[in-house]
């Protein structure tokens, strides 16, 4: 099933357009070049773990766990860079050890889900459920119920793979798009992206079609641990510090980005740049809502609930009236 302009296409970015033209017309700062920089800053690393998302939702899984997992990289990547600070001192070895040890860490937790998954056959649902649990336990209980906070010399030195960038434009962003353009050429004009596809419509056939499932699958969870790992490493210069409280609701944003954005949850097909018009369609809502003083930013979660079920609901919708 590839992409067509039917309305299931068009309306994500009808939606989009329509929020546009809201949140100008209820605030005149909405479109400054200082708040639109600020809402595609904040969008990239639900972005980035959106993407990956996306090919596991494509190929029929699911991963509640990114979120949670984000945390604990943060945690092990503050806890590494704080303890090489004495023998490295501040400085470009440091940072790349941090990078190092966040992106290692991201994907040892990716294969760990992706291996229960596909080797224990263990459910997705039930596999990440659990290590959701897990990894804010353990970043909650390294910092003792605190905060993680790298060294303050160490902080400014990293706070540029944040602030800074080219042209005005910052690094998130950036990397945010990289991501998506290598994403939506893997989806749309590779075997793997095909491969994911064809899981999710019918695993059995699949294998009638010689196609390596559990291999596909393993590689998806592996490849979402990767953006995870790569998105913390951007988050961290941000606030330079991590608790059992960061990342809280990733796993939320990032499911229903891919969701508005036209991938079927029950898999077997999926829509990268969909999932980029979803994560900007909940960033905006949450911008609008910040600026209008609408609804309290506490009720951001309840919203995203709400759109899930809804854009869930949808999809069943158009299902059905396909099939008859």
């Amino acid at each position: 099933m590839r992409d067509r302009l039917t309305l299931s296409t068009l309306g994500p970015l009808a939606a989009l357009f329509a929020l546009i033209l809201l949140g100008a017309g209820l605030n005149e700062n909405f479109l400054s070049a200082a708040n639109v920089t600020n809402v595609l800053a904040r969008s990239a690393f639900i972005g980035m773990i959106a993407v990956g998302m996306t090919f596991v939702i494509t190929s029929g899984g699911l991963d509640l766990s990114v979120g949670s997992m984000a945390a604990f990289v943060a945690g092990m990547m503050i806890l590494a860079m704080n303890a090489l600070q004495p023998s490295l001192g501040v400085g470009l070895p440091l940072a790349l050890a941090g990078i190092g040890v966040a992106i290692l860490v991201g994907l040892l937790a990716g294969l760990a889900n992706g291996l229960l998954i596909t080797r224990a056959g263990i459910e997705p649902f039930i596999v990440t459920l659990g290590t959701m649990g897990i990894f804010r336990s353990l970043v909650t209980w390294i910092a003792d119920g605190g905060t993680l906070s790298l060294d303050f010399s160490m902080r400014e030195f990293i706070g540029p793979i944040y602030y800074g960038g080219i042209l005005g434009v910052s690094w998130p962003i950036i990397a945010f798009a990289v991501v998506v353009v290598i994403g939506e050429v893997v989806m749309r004009h590779t075997r793997f992206g095909r491969y994911c596809e064809a899981i999710g419509s019918n695993d059995k056939v699949a294998r009638y079609s010689a196609v390596k499932v559990e291999r596909i699958q393993l590689l998806t969870y592996v490849a979402l641990g990767l953006l995870v790992g790569f998105a913390t490493v951007l988050y961290v210069p941000r606030l330079g510090s991590a608790s059992g409280s960061t990342g809280l609701l990733w796993e939320l944003e990032a499911i229903a980005a891919v969701i508005i954005g036209g991938t079927a949850l029950k898999g077997g097909f999926g829509r990268v740049w969909g999932t980029v018009v979803g994560v900007l369609i909940l960033s905006l809502i949450g911008n609008i809502l910040n600026l209008a003083n609408l609804v309290s930013p506490y009720l951001n979660g309840a919203i995203q609930g709400v759109i899930i079920v809804l854009a869930v609901v949808l999809q069943r919708r158009k299902s059905s009236a396909e099939g008859r």
